[in-house]
């Protein structure tokens, strides 16, 4: 019994690191201020355009679909990350074998950009 405790708390601070990795590696550079580069922030928009586009809507919303209002995303860079490589409840497909840990990067750049105040 103890054994499978100790593997389970293992698992779990397995989980844990290799998430925090996650979201290190995919991250963009950001200026002096802290903000995304424009670069970044283009490059995410035409891979938006080309790939999240025809579900979540060419401005990041789409009324006839039940997709969130990607305007609105929380401000959580690593859930963000998470959702896009490894997809979301079957609604939305994993990503993560087809972008880049740059594009998603800059999707992030991208999206995070044309937040809703």
């Amino acid at each position: 019994m103890k054994d499978t405790a100790h593997r389970t708390v293992a698992r779990i601070a397995t989980v844990a690191v290799l998430t925090v990795a996650l979201a290190a590696t995919v991250r963009a550079a950001d200026d002096s201020n802290g903000n995304p580069l424009q670069a970044q922030i283009d490059h995410g928009k035409s891979t938006y355009a080309e790939k999240c586009s025809h579900c979540h809507g060419p401005n990041l919303m789409n009324s006839g679909t039940i997709t969130p209002d990607l305007r609105a995303f929380p401000d959580d860079r690593t859930r963000f990350v998470t959702t896009v490589k490894n997809g979301k409840n079957n609604k939305m497909p994993p990503w993560g074998d087809i972008l880049s840990d740059d594009d998603i990067g800059n999707l992030w750049a991208f999206i995070s950009s044309r937040r809703k105040p």
